[in-house]
């Protein structure tokens, strides 16, 4: 499986486990077998049951990906380094919104709430 080579992951608000597994480079068994070992990865799941990551996901799987494959750690001394850099799982993760009401920043959200229902409407 051949790993994304750009720094830049398609500007989309959830990744199904086939194009996650293309831009990290691994299949998709490999990507449940983290999920199940590492807590701060756990993407929502659509009606009909479907994995969909985030871009904050996406970003996780490519520093585990580093970690266990270039700098060779362990499962569990890839959870440590994680636990020590402060990674949090999204249910540890606030959502903090400005004070000011940014229309533009409403329309955003607007615009990445519609894509989502899509999404689960699949």
């Amino acid at each position: 499986m051949a790993e994304r080579r750009d720094n830049e992951l398609p500007d989309k608000i959830y990744f199904k486990i086939g194009e996650v597994a293309e831009i990290v480079g691994v299949e998709p068994y490999v990507l449940r077998y983290w999920e199940s070992e590492f807590p701060a990865l756990r993407p929502v799941k659509s009606k009909s049951q479907q994995r969909m990551y985030r871009k904050k996901d996406v970003e996780l799987l490519l520093r585990i990906k580093k970690l266990l494959y270039e700098d060779m750690y362990t499962i569990a001394g890839a959870k440590k380094q994680l636990s020590r850099s402060g990674e949090k799982s999204s249910a540890q993760l606030s959502l903090k919104l400005p004070q000011s009401h940014d229309r533009g920043l409403l329309k955003k959200i607007e615009k990445e709430l519609l894509a989502l229902v899509r999404l689960f409407d699949e």
